[in-house]
């Protein structure tokens, strides 16, 4: 769920940066696109350190058991 809400909030602030930098500031586009952006901080915010956690706990879990996997290759073969 963290990875989906921290990847639509970056799009949808994105979205808005894409259309006030071809000009339609104040269009009806660019107001839609402002409740995206309203919408996707939070996610952006609330998602980011979660999946923080979840990167630094499987490379923590990496490193301790690589060498347990290497002698599991090694046995077999």
């Amino acid at each position: 769920m963290a990875y989906h809400l921290a990847n639509t909030g970056g799009a949808w602030d994105n979205a808005k940066k894409y259309v006030e930098i071809q000009g339609h500031k104040g269009s009806e586009e660019h107001k839609i696109t402002i409740v995206g952006d309203v919408i996707g901080d939070p996610y952006k915010d609330t998602a980011g350190p979660a999946l923080n956690t979840v990167i630094k706990l499987l490379n923590t879990v990496a490193i301790v058991f690589v060498s347990a996997f290497v002698g599991i290759l090694v046995l077999v073969h």
